[in-house]
């Protein structure tokens, strides 16, 4: 099975910078075995849809708005992210959920807006160090799964991704051990079992996210039933990326 590589650009670079960015990024990855999506800012979806409709490169935004629609000053709709041809978007993201607020209900409302316009979904989830330390990690993905999918039908989880990313992890340099990286996605496997099916289980696909770059990616895609990597900073360098992918 190919893996899944998606690279989360947060709020980096310009729409200049990121046509430069594709100019070296896609002659790189033009015989790639991996499969590739590139979760951008909204300002860059339009230059993406013109940019890689020809290539093998997805693209999708890194949220959505809980409403479809309306009076919601600064929002976007799932609508207008597949609008624009993009084919995915982040939900759940932590740096969303810390700085907004954002909880599990919200998750699962804006989860079913991207399914209603076919959208697939990159659900994050993860605990932060307080909860590890404590020994509550299990806990809380349950709770963030349980929720999140809430409501919908097996069949709608073929557009589902879910990317473990600790809390602790992002952006700090410390990546979660191989041992809690496997027990996490063994969490993950267990909660869909439970709440689809073995099949649906067996078929999720899970990423890790959390200070993946050069030196360990490899190694973090030899854990058992990981999928593929959600990669924040190091996707900025096109080279490293290019590598990585």
């Amino acid at each position: 099975m190919k893996k899944l590589i998606v690279g989360n650009f947060k709020m980096n670079t310009t729409v200049k910078e990121f046509a430069v960015y594709l100019d070296k990024f896609l002659p790189k990855v033009k015989d790639s075995k991996s499969d590739v999506v590139l979760c951008l800012p909204y300002t860059h979806l339009m230059l993406a849809s013109q940019k890689l409709v020809s290539t093998e490169v997805n693209f999708g935004s890194q949220n959505i708005s809980i409403d479809t629609s309306g009076a919601h000053t600064g929002e976007v709709s799932a609508n207008m992210v597949k609008d624009l041809g993009a084919t995915y978007t982040i939900i759940g993201h932590s740096e969303i959920r810390k700085r907004f607020k954002e909880t599990n209900e919200q998750v699962n409302q804006k989860i079913i807006n991207a399914l209603g316009v076919n959208l697939k979904v990159i659900l994050c989830i993860g605990e932060t160090k307080t909860e590890k330390n404590a020994n509550k990690t299990a806990a809380v993905l349950k709770k963030q799964i349980d929720i999140a999918l809430k409501g919908l039908y097996e069949n709608e989880l073929k557009n589902i991704i879910i990317a473990y990313e600790p809390c602790w992890a992002i952006g700090t340099g410390n990546v979660a051990s191989s041992k809690d990286i496997e027990n996490a996605v063994k969490t993950i496997r267990k909660v869909i079992e439970e709440d689809f099916s073995e099949k649906a289980a067996e078929k999720m696909l899970v990423l890790y996210g959390g200070s993946t770059k050069l030196e360990n990616f490899n190694s973090i895609l030899k854990v058992k039933g990981v999928n593929g990597l959600l990669v924040g900073g190091a996707c900025l360098d096109a080279d490293v990326f290019a590598k990585m992918v």
